[in-house]
């Protein structure tokens, strides 16, 4: 069969529904200022789709910085790859100032947060070694552990019996093969908001051998007493091998980090063939993350006020009978239950008449019969926005149970 007609007639799960869903919930355009208000299809909408948790995207700082980087440097300078031609003082600056903000002895920089995780997995192990995970492990992991030639054991999420189960099984592989074991898991789920449990993974290095990964896009800048991260909210610095985070959250950037001792990230440096044989980060990026991170570190006043609508728009949602899952983070989720049908009509409802914008999960991304519309707090976010999506998820809650939304009358046009 030609490979054009074998993907014509198999777009996969999301791609399958593309022809009508492009544009409306695949590859929505939002214009304007990043902000809590952005426009769609030309009307005025509140938006909670934005990993802008600090609100750092249009803090005149930034903008600033972002302005005089590419005056003086332009987008194409460094040119060539770190080890070649494209290092520079300001990259190795960053690396080490974000290094000690997340209590590591060294850092270094990626050019993007999901290839940067699956270069991490394929430059860490080899066929020897085992590596042991977590069932809801974002699928930036899963990608890497793709390339793994090694066996790998999944573990159910936050389980720690689980995980002690594949642990035991990991070691006994191990003594066959001469490796070692990497456990990875996220420091913030990004789809449930649950934490990772990695005091507890870290607690089981009494029993067996291994090294920690964490990945924590989400916790980042927002959890910690400092914003350091999740391994800081947990008091678990130190038993975190390797901390591995991204740009495009807290920060309102590109790209990522990996921290870890000076050896591992000196390892990491010559053997990461994605950055190895790419471009260095351009410099414009990186002046504003310098930028970035100082605010992060030096206005705890926004994580303060992240913090205090999320408490407050998941303290109403449960007040009023939401399903919330098991988030203990920022990341909000709001579980309802119904189909594919019901999670389009009620989406347009939302958008269409009141107003709000905000991410619909369906199957296969969950499991079948439930539907998540997932709200992205900010420090940008203000209490009359709160009280404004309470109001409207109250309404669209009677319409679904009423079955309102039954109907295939909600289809964009």
């Amino acid at each position: 069969m030609d490979i054009f007609e074998k993907i014509a007639k198999h777009m996969g799960p999301l791609g399958q529904h593309q022809k009508w869903s492009h544009g409306y919930f695949s590859f929505p355009k939002l214009e304007g200022e990043i902000a809590p208000h952005m426009n769609f299809r030309g009307k005025e909408h509140l938006v909670w789709s934005l990993n802008n948790y600090l609100g750092l995207a249009n803090h005149p700082e930034v903008r600033e910085a972002d302005q005089q980087g590419a005056a003086e440097f332009g987008m194409a300078y460094p040119m060539g790859a770190r080890m070649m031609s494209g290092n520079s003082k300001y990259h190795e600056q960053l690396e080490s100032e974000l290094a000690a903000f997340v209590g590591k002895p060294d850092a270094f920089l990626l050019n993007f947060g999901y290839q940067g995780m699956v270069s991490i997995i394929d430059c860490l192990v080899d066929r020897n070694d085992v590596i042991v995970y977590d069932g809801e492990s974002h699928a930036c992991i899963i990608d890497g552990l793709r390339l793994h030639l090694g066996k790998r054991f999944v573990y159910k999420h936050n389980d720690i019996e689980s995980a002690r189960k594949q642990l035991e099984r990991a070691t006994k592989l191990v003594e066959q093969t001469g490796g070692g074991i990497l456990v990875i898991t996220e420091g913030v789920f990004g789809m449930s908001g649950a934490q990772g449990k990695i005091k507890e993974i870290i607690d089981l290095k009494k029993e067996f051998n291994f090294r920690l990964l964490i990945d924590d896009a989400h916790g980042f800048g927002t959890m910690g007493p400092t914003g350091a991260g999740t391994h800081e909210e947990q008091d678990s610095i130190d038993g975190v091998d390797i901390y591995f985070a991204t740009f495009a959250k807290s920060m309102a950037g590109i790209g990522a980090f990996v921290a870890s001792t000076e050896e591992m990230t000196n390892f990491f440096r010559y053997n990461m063939r994605s950055q190895t044989f790419a471009k260095a980060l351009p410099m414009p990026m990186v002046i504003g993350l310098l930028k970035r991170l100082e605010l992060l570190k030096n206005n705890p006043e926004l994580r303060e006020k992240l913090w205090h609508i999320a408490t407050s728009l998941q303290q109403g949602l449960r007040d009023r009978g939401f399903d919330l899952g098991i988030t203990n983070t920022m990341v909000t989720p709001v579980f309802l239950k119904g189909e594919l049908l019901q999670a389009t009509a009620l989406t347009m409802d939302l958008r269409e008449n009141y107003g709000i914008f905000c991410s619909i999960v369906v199957y296969p991304v969950i499991p079948k019969g439930l539907i998540e519309l997932r709200l992205i707090p900010t420090a940008m976010h203000t209490i009359a926005d709160v009280e404004r999506t309470l109001e409207a998820f109250s309404e669209i809650a009677d319409k679904l149970n009423s079955g309102y939304y039954n109907e295939n009358k909600f289809i964009p046009q």
